[in-house]
């Protein structure tokens, strides 16, 4: 989302610079090799031009700023939120503040983090207080989809709370320079809530066709005709769809933020979260128990067959592995026995169960030895018709192939 973010301020006319802790990342990027996942090419290309966005390690860069972003991963640590990179990050822009500057976190957290984490901490570094007259401070939750062709930074609105008015129009006036709208909330508490609400909402109805999609199966019942049923109705109605499990940053991470938060703060539960997060957790689990059912029916154990998990990013057409739940998948069914291989037009290799697994090179040959491919992230590149004429049997948790799948396509 960094780089993201930098690469649009630099193509709308700011001189950006862009630091991190990571040298071969900051090294690379000066290149102008693009090695983060998931950043458009076109919008770093555009950010890069004629030298407004550059990258350093050297964080005294921050003293030559008037707007500054925090854009840090938020992950979690024995299922509680794990802000030591927000804290990281807070004390080294404390200790390069300038007075009159604008500083901006955008990393998904629990509502009260700008004001009692980041705040407290940016005040003791810098001897600036932070309200009109020293120093300004916001909230703008990140809203970045990668590999959405239709939403990108320009069109997609952004929310915006400040610690007082003036720091809530500065920010504004900023993000108005590089998306279409920008709305503004009453506070930061209200901002960080808006962006785990998204994240939640998602999560729970991916939760509930995943569900479902157990159920229907259970009852002989095809759960993606159900859903088009469904979809057809032009109100009151959202389509989701079930999947190996949810992946990424944001749906399987953010969503615990806020679970956490309410506990701490009202001593309740959040139910309904709390179940669709059981729900998602299992999915991984109950494809690799289908695997076995598609070869038990074709009379074969799951115990060294050969299985072939096509697609491994957490989503089509972005080289990110964060969370993916086709890992887990995998890693399922290697515990059972079964020689897994994997194919991905992103990843080389990945973490199996305390090894390694590389990625087969002749995808024609992998798919007509494979005794199941199970299609688990299905990339743009990938010729569907030609995975089926090849294979013995295709698994499809994505539904790619749709109600024209041929008889040696199974659905989810």
């Amino acid at each position: 989302m960094g780089l993201t973010l930098a690469s649009a301020a630099a193509e709308a006319g700011f001189r950006v610079v862009g630091v991190d802790v990571d040298a071969d990342r900051i090294q690379g990027l000066t290149r102008g090799d693009l090695v983060v996942p998931g950043v458009s090419e076109r919008a770093f290309e555009a950010g890069t031009k004629d030298g407004r966005l550059t990258f350093s390690t050297d964080p005294s860069a921050i003293e030559r700023a008037e707007l500054i972003f925090i854009c840090v991963p938020t992950p979690l640590a024995d299922g509680a939120p794990d802000l030591r990179f927000v804290e990281v990050a807070s004390a080294t822009v404390a200790q390069h503040l300038r007075p009159g500057s604008l500083v901006v976190l955008e990393s998904t957290t629990y509502p009260g983090t700008t004001e009692q984490l980041v705040r407290p901490i940016l005040e003791a570094g810098s001897g600036l207080r932070a309200d009109e007259e020293e120093f300004l401070l916001a909230y703008s939750p990140e809203r970045i989809d990668p590999g959405n062709a239709e939403f990108g930074m320009r069109n997609t609105p952004r929310v915006v709370g400040g610690c007082t008015p003036e720091a809530t129009a500065t920010a504004v006036a900023f993000y108005g320079q590089i998306v279409d709208k920008v709305m503004t909330v009453s506070s930061t508490r209200v901002a960080e809530t808006a962006k785990l609400l998204e994240n939640t909402f998602r999560h729970i109805n991916i939760a509930l066709v995943n569900e479902l999609s157990i159920l229907c199966h259970e009852m002989g019942i095809d759960v993606w005709e159900a859903i088009d049923a469904a979809g057809t109705k032009p109100y009151g109605f959202m389509p989701f769809f079930p999947g190996p499990g949810v992946g990424g940053h944001c749906i399987p991470l953010d969503p615990t933020y806020l679970a956490w938060q309410i506990r701490r703060e009202s001593g309740r539960r959040f139910g309904v979260l709390e179940q669709a997060q059981e729900v998602n957790e299992r999915m991984p689990d109950w494809v690799a128990s289908r695997v076995g059912g598609i070869l038990n029916d074709r009379g074969l154990p799951v115990k060294d067959a050969d299985i072939l998990a096509l697609g491994v990013t957490y989503k089509a057409d972005v080289g990110d592995v964060r969370e993916s739940p086709s890992l887990r998948v995998m890693e399922a069914l290697h515990r059972k026995g079964a020689r897994v291989g994997f194919h991905d037009v992103y990843v080389e290799e990945v973490p199996l169960n305390g090894g390694v697994a590389h990625r087969v090179e002749d995808l024609d040959a992998a798919v007509a030895q494979a005794d199941c491919v199970v299609l688990l992230t299905p990339h743009s590149e990938y010729d569907l018709e030609r995975i089926a004429d090849r294979a013995t049997v295709v698994f499809d948790t994505r539904n790619v192939y749709g109600s024209a799948r041929r008889p040696n396509v199974i659905a989810l």
